[in-house]
């Protein structure tokens, strides 16, 4: 009995109430909302925020942020549709592309934890510096031309299940066994509570840096695979805004802004709530300009909500 009213409290258990909630009152209005064909584009939407929402988690419990997010999106998906529409094999241009990703989020890691620059500075210098290398490498100009298996990610199947979905999934499980059985987690949590503790307990804080900002650097290019294997098309403006719904997600998923606490099941049901209110004003022809406005006042609320639960924790 208790067990079940500490699951009740949690805001895992209030975000997927509010999800069913709004899928109830959206279908009351729209009555495509919950066709199979629907159901299957929202968690496509869904699979794309919430994998870069896993390595976005990891940031936000050691007490961090990356607002570069989208810059790195952005940039992992030109060069991987540059080197692939240039002629070089499609397995590789994939590979280089991650490896761009993964590269730009250690360099975010070595900045923060070896020259201890704050997290919003340096993600905020490196998010302009890869927007403005994106429009020099483009030209502004769209990349079309992609070759199909360049694509795999956004349109592949495993069976007749949609690729990114399975992925989405696989990666859930694995970082939520991660987040909780491994040794390694146990020091990002610790980092968002405690970091000089841990350096006293003779753990070294710059691997758990390196480690959270690298790995997010490479969900975001796995993330802009998806998103470019659906459309087709790498535009020079692509990324644009990517990283708000990324934070809106981990956020909403009950990831306290101030670290320490949050878990991936929870980013996972902020992304696929964010995908619900985009389908839903999409179903019932609101303008697409309220999307930003309502992921703004969410993201306040939860901001606010961690707040008050921060300080009622403290009495």
């Amino acid at each position: 009995m208790i067990k079940i009213k500490r699951i009740i409290k949690t805001r895992e258990f209030i975000i997927l109430c509010t999800i069913l909630l709004l899928t109830f009152f959206i279908s009351l209005y729209s009555k495509s909302f919950l066709r199979l064909e629907n159901i299957k584009n929202i968690f496509m939407q869904v699979s794309s925020v919430a994998i870069s929402a896993i390595g976005m988690t990891f940031i936000i419990i050691t007490g961090g942020i990356d607002v570069s997010a989208g810059s790195i999106f952005g940039l992992s998906a030109l060069t991987m549709a540059k080197l692939a529409t240039s002629g070089i094999n499609p397995i590789v241009s994939l590979i280089l592309g991650a490896l761009v990703g993964t590269l730009l989020g250690l360099l975010n890691g070595i900045l923060i934890s070896k020259i201890h620059i704050s997290p919003i500075i340096v993600t905020l210098g490196t998010m302009s510096l890869w927007r403005t290398m994106i429009f020099f490498i483009s030209g502004g100009r769209w990349i079309l031309g992609i070759p199909s298996e360049a694509l795999f990610f956004g349109t592949g199947t495993i069976g007749d299940f949609p690729f990114p979905i399975f992925l989405m999934i696989i990666f859930v499980i694995f970082f939520s066994y991660f987040s909780v059985k491994r040794p390694f987690a146990r020091y990002i949590y610790a980092y968002g509570n405690n970091p000089e503790f841990l350096r006293i307990s003779g753990i070294n804080t710059s691997n758990v840096l390196l480690f959270t900002y690298t790995l997010a650097g490479f969900m975001y290019a796995i993330s802009a695979f998806i998103v470019v294997g659906r459309t087709g098309i790498v535009q020079a403006n692509i990324g644009t805004g990517y990283e708000l719904q990324v934070i809106a997600a981990v956020v909403l998923g009950g990831t306290s802004i101030t670290g320490g606490k949050g878990t991936i099941i929870g980013s996972f049901l902020g992304a696929t709530m964010i995908a619900v209110i985009s389908n839903g004003l999409i179903m019932l022809n609101v303008p697409a300009l309220l999307e930003n406005l309502i992921l703004g006042i969410l993201i306040l609320v939860s901001v606010i909500a961690d707040i008050l639960s921060n300080r009622g924790e403290t009495k």
